[in-house]
Parts: C-alpha cells; sequence; structure tokens
C-alpha cells in the first residue's frame, strides 16, 4: 500500500493531477499506519502481522 502511495504521489506529481496526488498521500500514511501497528504485535484485519 505504500508503494502504490509513492507512485501515485510521483505520477500526480509528473502529470499535474492533483486527483491521484491527494490518494497517493491517502494510501501512504494508511500503509504506515498499518506497518506500524503490525510490527508492534497489534492485530491488524485479523492478522497478526501486516506486510
Amino acid at each position: 500500500m505504500i508503494v502504490l502511495g509513492v507512485i501515485l504521489l510521483i505520477v500526480g506529481f509528473v502529470t499535474g493531477i492533483s486527483i491521484l496526488w491527494t490518494i497517493g498521500i491517502i494510501l501512504a500514511v494508511v500503509g504506515a499506519v498499518l506497518w506500524i501497528l503490525g510490527s508492534m504485535g497489534h492485530a491488524v484485519a485479523g492478522h497478526r502481522h501486516y506486510w
């Protein structure tokens, strides 16, 4: 999810499409939060770890 967010950020920045930029930021932040929660040992979506 983080990688997809970064790709959308880059594509949105290069093409000037602001909706891609916004979706990229949201995906990167949500992915980072899920990654941090998973690495701390909290169950994320029923799983003990989240990649």
